[in-house]
């Protein structure tokens, strides 16, 4: 079992199931809603993603067309990104993650706007957009 929460500890949430994504984020977007040079998430299925409490105490964002970003309403955590293309995902910032999860590899996306000021020697593949946009 994942849990996590966010700071204030009014949203809480658990996982049952696998994380089966695991990426690192570069875009301008993710930086800014994130305050970092990037953001991580751990992609899951959305049936095993349940909160445990605080459900009420999220709201949503957005952030275009496809991305809808939830985070708590009182202290602003980050908690999920919810993307229309994969209506069975959810991909959790993993800085709200409690414990150690297991991780498949890693690999970074977005690295063409990647923040300039950040030098970069993480391991990882790594991709300018999206992994299937990069490879075709």
């Amino acid at each position: 079992m994942i849990t996590g929460r966010c700071e204030c500890a009014r949203v809480g949430f658990q996982i049952d199931g696998e994380i089966n994504d695991y990426s690192h984020c570069h875009c301008s977007q993710c930086r800014r809603l994130h305050g970092a040079a990037f953001a991580t998430f751990a992609g899951v299925e959305r049936s095993v993603f349940s909160y445990t409490t605080g459900e009420s105490d999220i709201t949503y964002y957005a952030s275009s067309k496809s991305h809808t970003r939830l985070f708590c309403k009182h202290c602003g955590s980050n908690i999920l990104v919810a993307l229309t293309s994969e209506p069975d995902a959810l991909y959790v910032a993993m800085g709200v993650i409690d414990n150690n999860p297991k991780l498949t590899p890693g690999y970074h996306i977005f690295m063409g706007s990647k923040a300039p000021w950040y030098d970069f020697d993480n391991g990882g593949e790594q991709y300018d957009t999206f992994p299937a946009e990069s490879l075709i």
